[in-house]
């Protein structure tokens, strides 16, 4: 008698499991789909985010060799860095439009490069250290002509002690008050620069050198 009690159960079990299958089978099946899709999609991300990377880099280095060359025509180089800048990722699209804004200045395009420092300050989606970058160099190529107050209101965030920038900024900020002849501020800033042991060497020397013409 229990080997037939243990069969019929068995029996039970297996038709409530056929009953069961019958009816969640397609959920489950659809839930394994999508745990196989997931993985296989993440897998097939990073693969091609690895070979955009690693074309971007491409471009990148092969534009900077070009750029650099002896003769290069420099207005052609930046058209090619923000053409490698498009559909590239994150970081290497910055860098790019970085170094054609650069160029931009050099070649006397000064209303393009600011467009292009603009553009990457503004960008959510750039690292902050790139938008910070693009910031303070929008503000050092406008040193000469740009309105004072906007460029000191443009530097003074880049000056905070957490800023990547720091050192530059403050350097920056103090050729702004030199230049609206706010000397005693600008040496003080000198001042505290050339004795700042974590800003960068030429940074402190270019400071020492400053203070030493506004005292003399």
């Amino acid at each position: 008698l229990p080997d037939i009690f243990d069969e019929v159960a068995e029996d039970l079990r297996a038709e409530r499991a056929r009953k069961l299958w019958a009816r969640y089978g397609s959920l489950v099946l659809a839930a394994l789909f999508v745990v196989l899709a997931g993985v296989g999609g993440y897998q097939g991300w990073r693969w091609y985010e690895a070979r955009e990377a690693e074309r971007a880099a491409t471009a990148f280095m092969a534009a900077h060799r070009a750029a650099e060359a002896e003769g290069a025509d420099l207005k052609a180089m930046a058209q090619r860095f923000e053409e490698a800048s498009r559909g590239a990722p994150a970081g290497y699209r910055d860098m790019a439009r970085l170094r054609a804004a650069a160029l931009k200045a050099e070649t006397g395009e000064l209303a393009e490069a600011l467009r292009l420092y603009d553009a990457i300050a503004a960008d959510s989606s750039a690292d902050q250290l790139y938008r910070d970058l693009a910031s303070l160099l929008w503000v050092i190529r406008s040193l000469d002509q740009g309105d004072p107050a906007m460029l000191t209101a443009r530097i003074t965030p880049l000056t905070r002690p957490d800023s990547a920038w720091n050192a530059s900024a403050r350097e920056i900020a103090a050729l702004i008050a030199l230049r609206m002849g706010r000397r005693d501020e600008a040496r003080q800033a000198f001042q505290a620069l050339a004795a700042d042991v974590t800003a960068p060497r030429g940074v402190r020397e270019r400071a020492q050198r400053l203070v030493m013409g506004l005292e003399g």
